[in-house]
């Protein structure tokens, strides 16, 4: 998989992009925790997304937020991440001009910047949204949410609580025009660490599988 340099607000932003052969392909970013708490590209939920994605026919990039492995500058608050990660999907689009679907998959504080980038992008037609930080973040941006997705935790998560992630869930259920559903992986941590990462892969690639053959937003 072809490790790519690209232009970013800061400087130069490191990531691993991953073509298919179809030049219509559908495509997928994909946004990593924390840069403070050890996050990066390579953590394990991003990864086995970035793979899972792929093998649905993506065309798929991670990168590094900014001050993270190769990628310049330096931790931001979120702030310079959600324009770190509309860089990324500026690269991503430009290598792929007819592509139909637009998708964004987070992880814990990439879910964070993930939803963000939604708001601005109207091109996105869906999101996952793995251990959403609900208890450290304000969500309430999300007015209207502007596209379906997926909100994915477990239930053992002492990171960010499950109850958090279930009102947040709740809120955007409660929007008309898109259909945000909500899983739990009974007994998952936040990292979805042994068989629960698979478990959390399955139920992630169903959900996107039958979004593909849906027409709706």
């Amino acid at each position: 998989m072809p490790e790519v340099i690209f232009p970013g607000p800061e400087g130069r932003l490191e990531g691993r992009y991953h073509p298919q052969k179809d030049r219509d392909a559908p495509i997928a970013l994909m946004l990593h925790p924390h840069p403070q708490f050890g996050g990066t590209m390579n953590n394990k939920v991003v990864y086995n997304l970035h793979y899972a994605f792929h093998r649905m026919g993506f065309t798929v990039l991670r990168f590094n937020f900014r001050g993270v492995g190769r990628s310049q500058g330096e931790y931001d608050q979120g702030v310079g991440e959600l324009s770190d990660a509309a860089s990324a999907l500026d690269y991503l689009q430009s290598m792929n001009q007819n592509s139909k679907h637009c998708w964004v998959a987070g992880f814990s504080f990439g879910a964070w910047i993930g939803m963000q980038l939604l708001m601005r992008r109207p091109e996105i037609t869906g999101f996952i949204s793995v251990s959403p930080p609900a208890n450290m973040y304000d969500f309430s941006f999300l007015a209207p949410c502007p596209s379906s997705g997926l909100l994915i935790n477990g239930t053992a998560d002492r990171v960010a609580p499950p109850s958090d992630t279930a009102t947040l869930a709740s809120k955007l259920q409660e929007q008309k025009g898109i259909t945000v559903s909500h899983d739990e992986v009974e007994g998952a941590g936040h990292f979805f660490e042994g068989e629960h990462m698979e478990t959390m892969i399955e139920t992630v690639t169903d959900y996107v599988k039958r979004r593909l053959t849906e027409t709706t937003r």
